[in-house]
């Protein structure tokens, strides 16, 4: 059974240390980690982010082909029927708020950036439906800008590796931009994603399988033994996620 090898009091050095650890094992766990939701350039990145709140990127996913065929540019969202839109975007689920909030997002493209989605975090923020996670995730996917994605899953799991104990997610985002170097905070955002989604899950982690084990102060809040958390990992990585973990079990370290 693993144990963690994180000892109380821990050093803000020891910390650092630790959460960057973590960023390479993570690098090895999920090389090809990325942005989930289907999109060929800013504006249909932006519009699936706002589409995503409350609901799935998969179902995002299924929507986003017919909606992208028949709207093209800010323009385009800025004059749109509500009544075509509302119906287009409907199993995203809140689709008159989020139909609300595309119009005005093009309207405010078209009347303040020329029709185009700006490439900096104090611009998008101004825009309809756009917080600090969405313009992240913009940032980071459509500009390159190094941006922390602080969803769900990334605040359940910084929690649980004992980065932060803050609630508020902007203040996550400034203190686990402080501990791990900016040009990894992209990649950071997607693989914890996909570490939340695939192993360590809000209500049953595969702890027992978890190739971050000897690094995780909350090892043991979810399934320990190696069989069964197995059958928690989820995904296309879950053999490849197994095969580290047994590795880690083994006594190897990864990082």
């Amino acid at each position: 059974m693993a144990k963690s090898a994180v000892k109380q009091p821990e050093t803000r050095l020891g910390l650092v240390r630790r959460a960057r650890r973590v960023v390479r094992v993570l690098g090895q766990g999920y090389p090809d980690a990325h942005c989930e939701l289907d999109f060929a350039d800013p504006l249909q990145l932006l519009v699936a982010v706002v589409l995503s709140a409350q609901t799935t990127d998969v179902r995002v996913n299924q929507v986003t082909p017919a909606l992208f065929r028949r709207y093209r540019t800010a323009a385009d969202y800025a004059s749109a029927d509500r009544a075509e839109l509302e119906e287009l975007i409907r199993p995203t689920g809140f689709y008159r708020n989020k139909a609300t909030s595309l119009i005005g997002l093009g309207s405010a493209l078209v009347e303040r950036f020329g029709g185009e989605v700006p490439g900096r975090l104090e611009d998008l923020v101004t825009l309809p439906g756009v917080g600090r996670k969405t313009a992240n995730v913009v940032l980071g996917d459509a500009f390159g800008v190094p941006g922390i994605t602080v969803d769900t899953h990334f605040g359940r799991l910084v929690r649980r590796w004992g980065w932060t104990r803050e609630e508020d997610p902007v203040k996550v985002e400034h203190e686990i931009g402080a501990l791990v170097e900016r040009k990894e905070w992209t990649l950071l955002s997607h693989r914890t994603i996909f570490h939340g989604r695939r192993v360590c899950h809000a209500r049953t982690p595969a702890c027992g399988a978890c190739l971050l084990a000897p690094l995780c102060p909350s090892y043991g809040i979810g399934q320990v033994d190696p069989v069964k958390a197995q059958k928690l990992v989820k995904g296309d990585e879950a053999p490849h996620l197994i095969e580290l973990a047994e590795r880690v079990r083994a006594g190897e370290k990864l990082a």
